[in-house]
Formats: structure tokens, C-alpha cells, sequence
């Protein structure tokens, strides 16, 4: 090899590995063997690499447009994070380019591609349902584009994050159910493989085991779609059960829109004899009847906060570090838990 600094490229081609492999061994990523990592580093230290590739991309072709790649577009809680994102890029002289996935991981790949085409300076992503792996993302930063992802993300793709506290947030509501006196609390959750859903079935097993109240896996159905159908479902499922729920904490407001439509269909008065809590604060929660207590995410605070973030480490030069940042959530209590 000449005398010429050396690249990630170089290093890749001499051991005959990818050049994301070669990337993540340098970070230290989780999934890459520690011969590998051992392998490359020593190499790199033998050769002097710099990783001044980073620096050199941020300087040449900028198109002062960031990727933003969301699961719906026409969706109350990601259109309100997707309105806070354009608000603070046009504070700093960015455009938006908007990406939609349909929580489908081959759709999210489609626009990675096209992003990484170099229409884009930097991403902002909250990930899909099938997402796994982030070996497509993963090229942004070798291509050194620095990422961003927002509330639904991988652990193990070491970015900074911007989320909700949803563990703490799933606590607090379900607290709130148990100090109106409801004692049998279901929570219709998402898919288990997804994180947020995860801290928020957390949150609500630590209020129940706080309170000393019995958790029962009967009354925690996962919902696929996250739909007012699913809602509807599970709340006929679950109240036919020998030994019914009286208040519900659902995964979303449209799943409770379900749950109390299935309610009133019955004749079940809310909150008097069951109570119901969502999560988001969409603008149906205020219109329906009785008003729905929820949580409120604050989506545009935090489109704003991941925009900030990304416009930074632009200036920077940096790809940032692992850090999560937390948009702290409120619980707006209304009528469908005030028994």
C-alpha cells in the first residue's frame, strides 16, 4: 500500500471484509466477533488510519436537505413529530425529504437507497415494525452522514436517540388507574419486538407489582396493527373472560377509540364501570365521549429536538455517540378514568 493516508475502503479490501464490517469493528459494535474487531483495530493502529473520511464528506457536496424516514406519514402522532422536524430545518436552513415505510422493512430499505443516492446530508428514522438489523442504515455512516432515530429505534445501532420515556410514562398511567380503584388492569400492547411497546408493558408490570396487584397474561393481548378494530376485539375477548379486566391501558388512543366503542356497544358505562386510558393524546381523545385520559407524547417538541440534534453534529463534523435523549411526556387526565 502507498504512503497515501488510509480509508475504511482500504482497510476493508486488505481483510477481505465489508466495509461496514470494518466500521462497526472499529466501534465496537455488539454482533461483530471480537476477532474481527481485533483484527481490524490492530490494523488500523499498524497503518495509522484516521478516520478523516467523515470530515471530508461533510465539507464536499453538501445538499443542505435532511432524510427523514417515518412508518405513516398520515398518522396523528408522526405527522405532529414530522411538522416539529420541518419547523426547526427551516430555523437552520434545511428542507425536509420525507420517506414513509408502512412499518415494511423492504420499503425502508427502498428509501435508505435512495437517500444514500447523496440527495441527503444526514437521517432522521424511527424504524419499522420488521426492522431487525441495521446493516442498511449502518452505510449512512460509513458514507459519514450522521443518523438520528426517534421514538421507535434499535439498541443495538449506536446512534443518538430521541425518544418518550415509555416505561415511565406506561407507569404513571397505569398508577393513575390504580389510585381510581380499579384493580384488574389489562393492557392491549403492540408487537413484543418492539422496543417502545416493551418499556411500556414494563412500566405497566412494575405499577401493578408496586401496588401489589396481580398481572395476568390473559389480560395483555398484542396488537399487530395498532388498530380501533384490534381494540374492539380484545376488550369483547378480554370481558369474556371468567374473570374480566375492569379498566383498560391501551397501546394507542386509536386502540382505546376501540375499546370504548366495544364498550358503549354493550351498554358498559366508562368510567363507573370500567376505565379506560390511551396513549398519545390525538385529537380524538378530546372528542370522544367521555373525553379519554391519555399520555402526551409531545411529537413536535421531539421532530425538533431530533432536527437540532442532526443539524449539530452537521456543524460538528460528528456522527454523535450513543446517547438517548427523553421528551418528557404528560398525563392528561379526562373523564374515562375519573371514577
Amino acid at each position: 500500500m502507498d504512503k497515501r493516508r488510509i480509508t475504511l475502503k482500504d482497510i476493508a479490501r486488505e481483510l477481505g471484509i465489508s466495509v461496514s464490517t470494518a466500521s462497526r469493528a472499529l466501534n465496537s459494535y455488539s454482533g461483530i466477533s471480537e476477532e474481527t474487531i481485533k483484527l481490524v483495530k490492530d490494523y488500523a493502529e499498524k497503518h495509522n488510519y484516521v478516520p478523516n473520511s467523515i470530515a471530508v464528506n461533510f465539507r464536499r457536496n453538501r445538499t443542505m436537505t435532511l432524510g427523514m424516514i417515518v412508518p405513516e406519514v398520515v398518522h396523528p402522532f408522526f405527522s405532529s413529530i414530522i411538522s416539529g422536524a420541518i419547523a426547526a430545518a427551516n430555523q437552520h436552513g434545511y428542507r425536509i425529504l420525507l420517506g414513509q415505510t408502512d412499518e415494511k422493512l423492504p420499503n425502508e430499505k427502498l428509501a435508505c437507497r435512495s437517500m444514500l443516492s447523496g440527495s441527503v446530508d444526514g437521517l432522521l428514522i424511527s424504524v419499522s415494525n420488521e426492522t431487525k438489523d441495521f446493516e442498511h442504515l449502518q452505510e449512512f455512516i460509513d458514507e459519514g452522514k450522521p443518523v438520528i432515530q426517534f421514538d421507535k429505534f434499535l439498541e443495538n445501532f449506536h446512534t443518538p436517540k430521541v425518544i418518550t420515556d415509555d416505561y415511565e410514562s406506561a407507569y404513571e398511567a397505569v398508577n393513575h388507574l390504580i389510585k381510581q380503584g380499579y384493580r384488574r388492569i389489562a393492557h392491549i400492547n403492540g408487537l413484543l419486538e418492539v422496543k417502545n411497546s416493551m418499556d411500556r408493558l414494563k412500566g405497566y408490570k412494575k405499577a401493578l407489582e408496586d401496588a401489589g396487584l396481580e398481572f395476568r397474561e390473559e389480560w395483555v393481548p398484542h396488537c399487530k396493527n395498532i388498530s380501533e378494530e384490534e381494540g374492539y376485539q380484545f376488550a369483547q375477548e378480554l370481558l369474556n373472560l371468567p374473570q374480566p379486566p375492569d379498566a383498560f391501558f391501551c397501546i394507542t388512543d386509536l386502540v382505546a377509540l376501540g375499546v370504548m366503542n366495544y364498550l358503549k356497544s354493550q351498554g358498559i358505562q366508562v368510567p363507573k364501570q370500567i376505565g379506560v386510558m390511551g396513549f398519545s393524546n390525538w385529537k380524538i381523545a378530546e372528542v370522544m365521549s367521555p373525553g379519554l385520559s391519555t399520555v402526551e407524547q409531545h411529537g413536535h417538541q421531539m421532530g425538533m429536538k431530533a432536527v437540532n440534534l442532526l443539524v449539530q453534529l452537521l456543524k460538528d463534523q460528528s456522527l454523535g455517540s450513543n446517547e438517548t435523549y427523553k421528551i418528557d411526556s404528560d398525563l392528561i387526565i379526562r373523564e374515562s378514568t375519573l371514577n
